[in-house]
């Protein structure tokens, strides 16, 4: 039997209780927050002001996680999903809200993530900038087989929002309409057994990039990324750039221009070799890619240019910088850092490290939404020394 609670001032509830919520704030990753009791309960896919009545599924000591159930007093920002796999696909947590509501939601949470973990105003968070397609966006997804015990049969598709299982599905909302396509095409023909992925993407035109190389999966917000990183840069008035985690040189051979010289490094050989390879397509001779790992490498670049008039352009993976990357910036500061990352709380855990005792300042970070229509958001964080490093040189190294 399942139990109601009619409202929040009742007994803590229990498995598979349905209570009746409001909804106080989105917390970081889509999960809105009610209050039973004394319990926190984390509620996908509702609005903040919401009156919901929720399905408690998980139990934990000091709060409960819950499927939505209904929407007893709807928010003025929701609206109908343009997906019809919406709330069961795993891929997307905001559909429901109207695109400037995601937009504040982002910035709020950006701002709060960064003041909880970074220690850092949220005033300088600026607002989100706005893609110019929030639907059909996406340049690359990753689709999975798994078979169906039930319908005796491969379901092709995604992870599904409440399990590891996989969701069947015909097309993606957020996918560019060639990838729509060939999702058609691999349900036409497709893999042998469950358990596989396949992975489509559209290149990038005019680049070298390898299959499974890193680059960004939106091309309609990533003109105003190069410019909101090109601001930054010239705002400082360094003359060289020292580009860590490099890929195949994107960022690099766009910058190229507005200094005297660069480095870049990247661990993924083949990417390095599609760096050098789109850098001569573009006649670019003023830096090099360099092949290794990034926290090896670092000490050898930063060597190479007078650090008061160096920018350091971070764009690590999701898990952060590791903490000697991080030492090594510190203890020879550049004039400048600029950190790109598309996850806000390894960002400010890194930021509060890179600004402890005064060493860096955070001037500003600019929140873009790569991501329409999911909690996920890039940011992009311009830091300056407070004293950058003297110049140090080492033998054989070239001079600025």
């Amino acid at each position: 039997p399942i139990n109601t609670i009619p409202d929040s001032t009742q007994l803590p509830p229990k498995l598979d209780d349905i209570v009746t919520l409001r909804i106080e704030d989105i917390a970081f990753g889509g999960e809105g927050v009610g209050r039973a009791a004394d319990f926190v309960v984390f509620v996908p896919f509702v609005a903040v002001g919401e009156l919901v009545q929720a399905k408690i599924t998980e139990l934990k000591k000091s709060f409960a996680r819950a499927s939505l159930v209904k929407v007893l007093e709807p928010s003025p920002d929701r609206v109908t999903p343009s997906c019809q796999y919406f709330t069961a696909c795993g891929g997307c947590q905001y559909q429901h809200l109207n695109y400037q509501a995601q937009l504040r939601l982002k910035k709020k949470q950006v701002s709060d993530l960064f003041h909880r973990i970074g220690g850092l105003d949220p005033r300088l968070v600026s607002d989100v900038v706005p893609c110019p397609s929030p639907l059909a966006y996406r340049n690359r997804i990753m689709i999975r087989s798994q078979w169906d015990k039930f319908k005796q049969g491969l379901n092709i598709g995604f992870v599904r929002a409440d399990s590891r299982l996989v969701v069947d599905i015909e097309t993606c909302a957020i996918a560019e309409p060639a990838l729509n396509d060939r999702i058609k095409e691999v349900r036409a023909n497709p893999p042998p057994r469950g358990g596989l992925k396949v992975v489509l993407r559209i290149s990038p035109e005019g680049w070298h990039v390898p299959p499974d190389s890193f680059f960004q999966n939106n091309f309609f917000l990533l003109p105003k990324m190069v410019d909101t990183v090109r601001d930054c840069l010239r705002s400082a008035s360094t003359r060289h750039l020292a580009d860590i985690y490099c890929g195949v040189g994107f960022f690099s051979i766009e910058l190229s221009k507005s200094v005297d010289s660069f480095a870049a490094v990247e661990l993924d050989r083949l990417a390095i070799k599609a760096a050098r390879l789109n850098a001569a397509d573009r006649s670019i001779s003023n830096g090099e890619f360099i092949a290794g790992s990034a926290e090896e490498k670092l000490p050898e670049i930063l060597a190479k240019f007078d650090p008061t008039l160096t920018t350091v352009l971070l764009d690590p993976p999701r898990k952060g910088c590791y903490p000697a990357m991080l030492d090594a910036l510190r203890a020879n500061p550049p004039a400048q850092i600029i950190y790109i990352s598309c996850h806000p709380a390894t960002m400010a855990r890194d930021l509060n490290t890179l600004c402890a005792n005064n060493v860096f300042n955070v001037e500003r970070v600019v929140p873009l939404d790569m991501f329409p229509q999911t909690a996920h958001i890039e940011c992009i964080a311009d830091l300056r020394a407070t004293s950058p490093a003297p110049v140090t040189r080492k033998a054989g190294l070239p001079t600025s």
